[in-house]
């Protein structure tokens, strides 16, 4: 008896000390799973799991993530998926550093839209598939806007980016009555002529946008209106070189904006520069087929246009219309000033050289004396090659406001085919010639002896 009882006392005991080590292993256990579910994200990362326990939760996509699938966005080119990418955009909107994820393999319908702003800092937008536009003026719903299609309104501290599409299906807006290329000998012929632009960005700061391709818009790409600290990178945008108004990247009261390493042809200017925008550095842009990059239109129906401290380096322009362009309507006011045309090549380009002071859409543009002051531009190591159909250099300035503070230097412009043009045109401009230039121009007045307009002073901005 005595032996059995000692073994049903050694019984119990190691029975009691396992229930004991099993309670303190399950509260262990669980004290982890607590830490991986609720702990902030800047704490350091918890001990990896031992992979061979099946107990442990499978991995979730951190909080910061918005795939607008999760949304509802179906992502099969004909669902309209505009109120998934609202809601995804609204989630993400209120968290920091959010991402909003368009994924890969997926082509998204999404209606005229805005999104707006602000958001947490740090929302990134992120592009892999594609975004798809209605198609066509018919597919458009009467109740949307068709001045826009997608719109980021105040919005701070945003990246665009990602290697997908955007495709702006504007070939039938094209094809409408009133667009130039429609009519006979380029007439414009009466109807709706409404076209959508396919990117704006309207009263946002500290933008980023980089690596998207963007085709086929029905009207401008990208528009910054409004806008400061804008960084543009990498872009590739394309649209055919008929394609009427579909200019690459258009700016309008912006400022602090560069524009680097893109690559645009379209049938329109690939970069634009409107009036109240400041402080623009243009680099390593590759442009053409196009009509180049201007400086306007400024001063249209007699409006007051300022712009300054533009630059444009280190750049190709091929196979258009014009290269590096100053155009101005007559009867507006203001100024453009301290403008740099710097390291730019040209390939066939018909006017690689251009300020255009009676810029006019159209034979019935009145004269007027009033016009927006053309000063302190310049152009320093332009060369390549023209199309002789145009002067190789075109200086066309207002009678009463002649541009002044032209300088040239290290010219060197030859015909792609045929003879070399050696008349480049000049009307009232005064400046200077730092080097010999190819062509020569003898035809820059002389800045010792100005005109009585530049005595008198300039409307400046």
């Amino acid at each position: 008896m005595g032996y059995q009882n000692l073994a049903s006392l050694i019984l119990c005991i190691c029975f009691g000390f396992l229930l004991a080590t099993q309670a303190r292993h399950h509260k262990h256990r669980h004290k982890i799973s607590r830490s991986h579910g609720h702990g902030p994200l800047s704490y350091p990362p918890s001990p990896s799991p031992d992979p061979g326990d099946p107990s442990d939760p499978p991995t979730e996509e951190p909080s910061s993530i918005f795939d607008v699938r999760k949304y509802g966005a179906a992502g099969d080119s004909s669902t309209d998926d505009t109120d998934a990418f609202k809601m995804a955009w609204d989630a993400a909107c209120e968290v920091e550093s959010a991402v909003l994820v368009v994924p890969s393999g997926y082509t998204f319908m999404i209606q005229s839209a805005i999104f707006t702003g602000p958001c947490r800092s740090g929302f990134i937008f992120q592009l892999e598939g594609s975004l798809l536009a209605p198609d066509g003026p018919d597919a458009w719903p009467d109740t949307m806007s068709r001045h826009q299609w997608l719109v980021f309104y105040r919005v701070n501290e945003m990246t665009f980016q990602g290697g997908g599409l955007i495709d702006g299906r504007g070939e039938k807006w094209w094809d409408l009555p009133c667009k130039p290329h429609k009519g006979t000998g380029g007439a414009v012929l009466s109807g709706s002529c409404d076209s959508p632009i396919a990117i704006r960005f309207f009263m946002s700061s500290n933008l980023t946008v980089r690596g998207l391709k963007v085709k086929n818009s029905p009207q401008f790409h990208f528009r910054f209106d409004n806008c400061q600290n804008v960084h543009v990178d990498s872009l590739l945008i394309t649209a055919p070189a008929t394609s009427p108004n579909t200019d690459g990247i258009h700016i309008e009261n912006t400022n602090n904006v560069e524009i680097y390493n893109s690559v645009i042809s379209n049938g329109d200017d690939c970069v634009s520069i409107g009036s109240g925008c400041f402080d623009v550095d243009i680099r390593n842009v590759t442009c053409g087929p196009s009509h180049g990059i201007s400086i306007g239109s400024l001063g249209s129906h007699n409006t007051r246009a300022c712009v300054h401290n533009i630059t444009v380096r280190d750049s190709l322009i091929k196979s258009s219309a014009n290269g590096v362009r100053i155009k101005t309507w007559q009867g507006g006011s203001g100024a453009v000033s301290g403008i740099t045309f710097n390291n730019i090549h040209m390939d066939n380009v018909r006017n690689p050289i251009i300020i255009d002071q009676f810029y006019c859409l159209g034979k019935g543009c009145a004269n007027q004396t009033s016009a927006v002051f053309v000063n302190d531009i310049s152009y320093s190591s332009i060369k390549g090659t023209y199309d002789v159909r145009g002067p190789p250099i075109h200086f066309g300035c207002s009678d009463a406001v002649p541009c002044a503070n032209i300088t040239l230097s290290d010219i060197e412009l030859l015909p792609a085919v045929g003879d070399m043009v050696l008349d480049p045109f000049c009307w009232n401009v005064y400046g200077t010639l730092q080097t010999v230039t190819i062509p020569p121009v003898f035809c820059l007045l002389d800045e010792s002896s100005p005109s009585p307009a530049l005595d008198g002073g300039m409307d400046h901005c």
